[in-house]
């Protein structure tokens, strides 16, 4: 039985985290911090936990083997090497940190305390998508030629738990970049793992359309970003990261080969559509993507707590998710700089 710790009481540990951790039967939520002093109390009565005021106590603690990081962006880097040198095994949501030095701190800890380090990449564990991987390896659809990714939504001023204009999200002193951390980086992580291929260059067009802060000036995060990432096997794609799509949320994404063309969680029956050359066309109906109004489970705890166990290799170790984490930030510099970036 694994003694379970989480750190950040927002709605990612609300409705996806607590919730998982609960149903494991090989694990037992010992304790819950939060900034929010009360917020912490409450999720944890919730769960028959403890709370604490200063996540530092809730690392001391003896009976805790497991760590969920749930904090801002900017605190992910110190709160996870902490935990790991404290000994614990440390699950971390995305995006891992806000600059890659701190990324590839997070992973020496790691190493040095030889404690497993995972992101909570929850997209490569969908069905749909690991289908779609097998079926791209085998060459349903010839050579990958070119792709487009999308991931968007009306923002998190409309979902999270403290939801409005003034929220962290928008404050780049906690959240450090926006759309493209928020969302983005679940499709540079997507893409990478359904090609089994990486950026060899990006260029990307990042800035603020529409989003305002409190005081009704545009907010200080970038709210829409499209990217051209151009792969090392060839094959050239774009990626785009909006929290302005009002409505209905866009999280597909298409594939076009040689041979074919795959469309992913953008038919509202089927999770993955192929389509040949020939005209020959198969559909496949494996499970539903999650939306911010349709929660499903994510696997992503059932995945770390056996890849602890067992100790064997996980789709979110952190090494994936530092290849990710290098073609977002060259994402950002390319937004910056208004050029080509090499990863």
């Amino acid at each position: 039985m694994f003694g379970i710790g989480i750190i950040g009481c927002g709605k990612i540990t609300q409705i996806r985290h607590a919730p998982e951790y609960a149903e494991n039967p090989g694990c037992a939520l010992r304790a819950f911090s939060d900034m929010n002093a009360a917020r912490a109390k409450q999720v944890a009565a919730r769960y028959g936990a403890d709370a604490h005021a200063d996540w530092r106590e809730l690392l001391k603690r003896g009976d805790v083997d497991c760590v969920s990081v749930c904090v801002m962006n900017a605190n992910h880097a110190e709160v996870t090497v902490a935990a790991l040198e404290a000994g614990k095994h440390v699950l971390c949501e995305k995006p891992m940190a806000v600059d890659l030095a701190s990324c590839e701190r997070m992973a020496d800890a790691a190493r040095a305390n030889g404690r497993r380090l995972l992101i909570g990449h929850n997209q490569r564990l969908l069905r749909g998508h690991q289908f779609a991987r097998d079926a791209i390896a085998r060459g349903e659809i010839g050579r990958v030629l070119t792709f487009a990714t999308s991931f968007g939504h009306a923002g998190p001023d409309t979902w999270s738990v403290d939801s409005g204009p003034g929220l962290w999200f928008f404050d780049p002193s906690r959240a450090a970049f926006g759309a493209m951390f928020d969302l983005g980086i679940h499709k540079m992580d997507l893409i990478q793992f359904l090609l089994a291929d990486a950026p060899k260059s990006v260029w990307a067009a990042i800035g603020t359309l529409d989003k305002r802060g409190a005081d009704g000036a545009p907010i200080a995060v970038e709210d829409n970003a499209i990217c051209v990432l151009k792969m090392r096997s060839g094959a050239i794609g774009t990626l785009t990261a909006s929290w302005t799509y009002y409505g209905r949320e866009d999280n597909c994404t298409r594939v076009y080969g040689s041979e074919g063309q795959m469309r992913i969680y953008d038919d509202p029956d089927f999770s993955v559509v192929i389509t040949k050359k020939s005209g020959e066309e198969l559909c496949c109906r494996l499970d539903s993507i999650q939306t911010n109004v349709r929660q499903n489970r994510t696997g992503v705890i059932d995945d770390f707590i056996e890849a602890v166990e067992t100790g064997r290799a996980s789709v979110n170790d952190m090494e994936n998710a530092l290849s990710s984490m290098r073609s977002v930030f060259a994402c950002l510099q390319s937004g910056r700089e208004r050029r080509e970036v090499e990863v």
